[in-house]
């Protein structure tokens, strides 16, 4: 059943499903690849790309696993990039398909910071970020800080009014280091109009738990 929330392509989902995770990570697990595959079809159906390579870009985007603080993580895409490639090698894929395939995992990561150059580069990396916005964007930060082991806020300066914001400590500063950044920077016109919305909702969380924590 688990392939046919990939369609139109459940083979192929099926194929590389068993490749597609490494660790036990609730943030980056099945649900957040059926989540970035919906924002994929989404922005698709508007501006078009290759859905064969889309959707192993998709599946494959997080199979080498690099912890949020590891020293690793700006490489974490090219190494699932590099993993991506052999296997699609094996399976027989032409060597264009595979290199498109490989651009977009590279590039859709924030971490890493390359641009991406093509149409399927520019919609993964839409639909992977728009899954950081928006009320699921909240519940995968706090999430991965709860993982991490972070405090939810410092209780001493909340605002950061006398200290640099510090999302290895407190998970609240995650929003202004990054996630409040992200709708800024969308590829495609589609993915722009759905991350403004995810934004707003965002803001709404941090205002409204700014207000409960004493303003």
């Amino acid at each position: 059943m688990t392939a046919h929330a990939f369609a139109p392509l459940p083979e192929l989902a099926a194929t590389l499903l068993d490749h597609a995770l490494e660790l036990d990570d609730g943030a980056h697990d099945l649900s957040h690849l059926q989540r970035v595959w919906a924002n994929v079809r989404r922005i698709a159906e508007v501006d078009g790309g290759d859905l064969q390579v889309l959707l192993a870009a998709t599946l494959l985007h997080d199979c080498v696993a690099v912890e949020k603080d590891s020293p690793l993580r700006a490489q974490a895409s090219r190494m699932a990039a590099e993993q991506a490639a052999l296997l699609l090698a094996g399976m027989g894929w032409a060597p264009a398909q595979i290199a498109a395939v490989v651009h977009a995992i590279e590039a859709h990561s924030f971490s890493a910071a390359i641009a991406p150059v093509t149409l399927e580069a520019k919609i993964l990396q839409d639909a992977d970020r728009l899954d950081s916005l928006g009320a699921i964007g909240v519940a995968r930060t706090f999430y991965v800080g709860g993982r991490l082991n972070h405090a939810l806020y410092d209780a001493r300066d909340p605002h950061a009014r006398h200290r640099e914001h510090d999302d290895s400590r407190f998970t609240l500063d995650h929003f202004h280091t990054k996630l409040l950044h992200l709708a800024q920077g969308f590829q495609t016109v589609t993915g722009a109009r759905l991350a403004q919305v995810r934004h707003e909702r965002l803001r709404r969380f941090m205002d409204e738990f700014i207000d409960e924590i004493g303003g």
